[in-house]
């Protein structure tokens, strides 16, 4: 019962937060939160971000094991997205990204309490220097591109109401579709770098564990396909200008695939083949 309460708590957070957003956007007159309104949010926002941590904690360490379902690590990348989005805040305006980054870490809070996971990694995997470093880099560059992913819908939902010619109250304190463009594509390179680091050290890992450099399993499948996806964006980003519908879509595409990478093999295996 604790556990669960555990994974609940930073839901209600979550989700307070974002009514607490929602009550002072239609309380204030004018588009743009005061300061203190804002500080607030930022409070909340941490607060339900370290209840958040000590779930995850909790869930991945249950005592001498290491745990690592597919919720565990949706729930995981989540957390991380809405750090980068909350240290993001503090220099850039993104209010409308809220109705995004809110719900989607209450429901990841609320993922583990239905599928707790059941993958307990060796303790030789959790004992080795390789093993933490591709751990750690490749949980960074899922984060990144999700943070990415989620800033991307944002830019089209902008987009769309930009050209109907009218604009959300949410919406209308983001900055111009340039400097948010600009700023998509830094979190796009920087995560393209940890995906690199990710597949040479998976490389490395899975030599030093199974003798051989290269196993041709569906995760390392999906993630070459989605390095090779956003290697392309970027080139055509630098050699082609890509932007706007172009850039969207090859973004997604390539976070689609991520995904399946890891995320989505393990709901396979755990959610619908009971493994």
């Amino acid at each position: 019962m604790s556990q669960i309460l555990l994974h609940i708590l930073p839901a209600v957070l979550y989700t307070a937060t974002g009514f607490y957003c929602w009550r002072a956007l239609a309380a204030r007159p004018g588009d743009r939160a005061s300061p203190g309104v804002a500080r607030f949010e930022r409070i909340l926002l941490i607060l339900a971000l370290c209840a958040h941590g000590f779930a995850l904690r909790t869930a991945i360490f249950p005592g001498g094991e290491m745990r690592f379902g597919f919720s565990v690590a949706l729930s995981l990348t989540v957390w991380l997205a809405i750090c980068f989005y909350w240290v993001e805040t503090l220099y850039t305006r993104l209010d409308g990204l809220r109705a995004i980054v809110l719900p989607s870490g209450a429901l990841a809070s609320m993922l583990m309490v239905f599928f707790p996971g059941n993958l307990v990694l060796s303790d030789s995997n959790i004992a080795s220097p390789v093993f933490r470093i591709h751990f750690i880099i490749a949980v960074l560059a899922y984060s990144l591109f999700m943070l990415a992913a989620l800033h991307a819908m944002l830019m089209a939902m902008a987009a769309r109401q930009l050209h109907h010619a009218r604009f959300s109250r949410a919406l209308a304190n983001l900055p111009p579709l340039l400097t948010m463009e600009t700023l998509l594509f830094r979190l796009i390179g920087a995560a393209f770098v940890l995906l690199t680091l990710t597949l040479i050290t998976g490389i490395v890992f899975t030599e030093s564990l199974f003798g051989t450099a290269f196993r041709l399993e569906h995760k390392t499948i999906f993630a070459t396909i989605s390095w090779l996806l956003f290697g392309v964006l970027l080139a055509g980003r630098h050699f082609r200008g890509w932007r706007g519908r172009v850039a969207l879509r090859w973004m997604l595409a390539g976070f689609i695939a991520l995904m399946l990478a890891y995320v989505g093999s393990h709901f396979v295996i755990e959610v619908l083949l009971h493994k």
